[in-house]
Parts: C-alpha cells; structure tokens; sequence
C-alpha cells in the first residue's frame, strides 16, 4: 500500500497545521491473473486467461480526516475490474465493490452509509476457506451464503463496535429506495470473538425480493447470487491457530424462497410445469491450512452441502461434494504465485433441472455430468 498526506487543501488555502498530519488517504489495490482449465464445460474442455480469484482484481482509495474528540470521518472507495480486458467488474459499476463515508470513534464505533459489506462478509466468510484464504474456486455452491462475497448492499447503513475483551459485533440495514419500503430490501447481523488463536463468529442476513429491482440492496444483472421472494442465511463457524496450522469448520443455512434464477447458473426451472415454492442449502466446510515457511502455504478445504429442492412434484435433495487444495508462494512481500484445483461432484436426487449438473463456482459453465474440476495458476500483486 502507499501512504499520502492528504496536501491537496494545503495547496489551494497555502495553510498548514499539525493536524493535517493526522489525515490521510490510501492508495491500494490488487491484480490477480491466472491462466484456468476446466475439465467439463458442456461436454469440452476449456482453457482461459481469468481475473480476481484468489483476490479479486481491485484499485481502491480509502481515508480519515481527524476531527477532534476522538471522533473521525472516513471514506473507502473500492474498484473492482477484469485484468484481461480492462472492464469494470460488479455489473460494471464504477466503484462496485465498495463506496461509503462515515463516522469513526474508538469508544463508541463506527458508522458508515453507502455500499458496503454485509455481516456474513465481514464476520462469517473468514471461518471459511473460500472467503478467508482461497478465493473463488473454493465458494459453496452457487456462493448460495454469499461467503465469497457474490453480492454487496447499497443504500445501507452499517455499525461496527470497537473490539471489547475480543468480542465485536455489527449489522447493516439496507433500503430498498422503494415506494414499496420491503421490495428489495436486506438487513444483517454479525459477530466474532477471538482469543489468542481462537476465532468464533455467526452471522445472519435476510433480503426481501433480492435483486427485483435496479435501486435496490441488491443490484440486478451480474450482482448477485440468487433472483427470489426472499433470501435468508444464518450460520456459524470457528478457526483455531496453533503454531503453523489453522483449522477451520463453518456451517451455513440458505433458504431461498420462490427462487426465479442464480446468478451462475441462469433460470431454476422444474420440469413437467412444476413449481419450485423453496430451494435450501445446508453447508458443512473443514478446512485447514500450514504456513511451511513464512513464504510458503498450503490448504485443503471439504464442503459437504445438503440441499432440500421443494416443489410442487415433492421434496427431492440432491447433495453436493466439494473438494479443493490449494499452494502459494510468495516471491516478495507484494507479489505471490499460487495453483488450486476445485472438484465438484452432485448426487442424490434429481430435480430435472441446471442444479443436477456440477458447477464449481468460477467455472466457465455448467457441466455436462454431474462431475466438474477447475485447475488454476496464477500470479498475484498487491500495491
């Protein structure tokens, strides 16, 4: 990262005084390039350049302004874009991944207004494989609790507490900028504990016709994970570090009710003129890592997924077995290499529809079968 003093009014007003050494302003970012192959996509192998999995590709400013009494103003802006092409990531929004301004004070917390985080994000999602160490290619499937960080809120107001004896909470409220106050609305709640090499944390989050409109919590079109009634996840997770080794378990509930589409996989539609009334998904993840040498790691994660598919022909439950591995080195401080492979395999019932074939989240299409592996190498730089 790169510090600057924030001198802009300074040169404008020719004024200095000791209190614009408090105020700054940091520019940030990541790159992260890697060539994919898929094994089954469609029936054929694919092999593609691909952007932002472990981390995504980012350029971002964030801030402070000191105003007396222990009290803050603070700023983030957060760029999310395609390496390969240059496009703006997040639907092709400016700052999609985040933009807010807010209020700081240590005593008290913080409070921030504008597209941010939910509290799965930022509780929740670092028991996890996919949301703390790595990335994409190791998401539940269709990120249906949105660990990986499919989706972020607008209009939302966010408290974060300071951090008291190790405990932290929070929660978000997002509007839905709707003369119908409930349409596309979401709220959340998260918290976490941590002692030495302990980390407790649960979250849960509801939204309200996620996604059903263009103003709302949840962007439509390329934002988001699931197109529904309702979208309602709660869960719990622990890491432990001893040593060089951290464990991991994390167990999530999704309850998608009325689900129309996902934004992986496209339209959930029953065969036969059947209606899918719910879609639920019970997530049980271990994961482990071991930092070998200071510039060195490596880490496995298991996710065995229980998904109820409720609909007007019955209750069917096809399961979902996902397995990843994953090794990084660090050439410096700031830049990385790593490879990772995900497999998926679904079994169980069948519901006559897309979810009956594996997908790894990541993955350039659906498979043909009910089996998929994705390999990754990639570079990563971060400034």
């Amino acid at each position: 990262m790169r510090h600057i003093k924030l001198l802009a009014p300074a040169l404008t007003i020719a004024l200095a005084t000791p209190a614009w050494a408090q105020n700054t302003v940091t520019l940030y970012g990541v790159i992260d390039e890697g060539i994919d192959y898929t094994n089954n996509v469609g029936g054929s192998k694919v092999y593609e350049l691909q952007s932002g999995y472990v981390q995504g590709s980012r350029f971002g400013l964030k801030g402070a302004e000191d105003l007396g009494g222990g009290l803050k103003a603070v700023f983030q802006l957060e760029n999310g874009f395609n390496v390969n092409n240059g496009k703006l990531g997040q639907g092709g929004l400016m700052f999609g991944r985040q933009a807010y301004v807010g209020l700081a004070q240590d005593t008290y917390g913080t409070v921030t207004l504008g597209r941010q985080y939910d509290s799965l994000v930022d509780y929740l999602a670092q028991t996890t494989s996919n949301g703390n160490w790595a990335g994409y290619l190791f998401s539940h499937p269709y990120d249906n609790d949105n660990t990986d960080n499919t989706f972020r809120v607008n209009n939302t107001v966010k408290y974060t507490s300071p951090t008291l004896a190790g405990f932290q909470f929070g929660g978000t409220y997002s509007f839905s900028n709707d003369t119908n106050f409930a349409n596309n609305r979401q709220y959340s709640l998260g918290a976490q504990y941590t002692n030495g090499g302990l980390l407790l944390a649960a979250a849960y989050l509801q939204a309200n016709n996620p996604s059903a409109t263009s103003g709302g919590a949840i962007n439509n079109g390329g934002d988001e994970n699931f197109v529904a009634k309702r979208l309602r996840v709660f869960g719990a997770g622990v890491n432990y570090t001893f040593g060089a080794t951290t464990l991991g378990f994390a167990y999530t509930n999704t309850d998608v009710t009325q689900p129309v589409s996902s934004g992986y996989v496209g339209a959930i539609t029953p065969t036969g003129g059947a209606t899918l009334s719910s879609l639920k998904f019970n997530n049980f993840e271990l994961n482990a890592k071991y930092q070998f040498t200071p510039a060195f790691y490596a880490g496995a994660a298991y996710t065995y997924t229980r998904t109820s598919f409720d609909a007007s022909s019955g209750d069917l439950h096809p399961n979902y077995q996902s397995i990843g591995l994953m090794a990084d080195y660090n050439l410096s401080k700031r830049t990385d290499v790593y490879a990772q492979g995900a497999y998926q395999h679904v079994s169980g019932d069948k519901t006559g529809t897309v979810l009956d074939d594996a997908y790894v989240p990541g993955a350039a299409n659906v498979s043909s079968t009910d089996s998929q592996f994705v390999f990754r190498v990639a570079l990563r730089h971060k400034f």
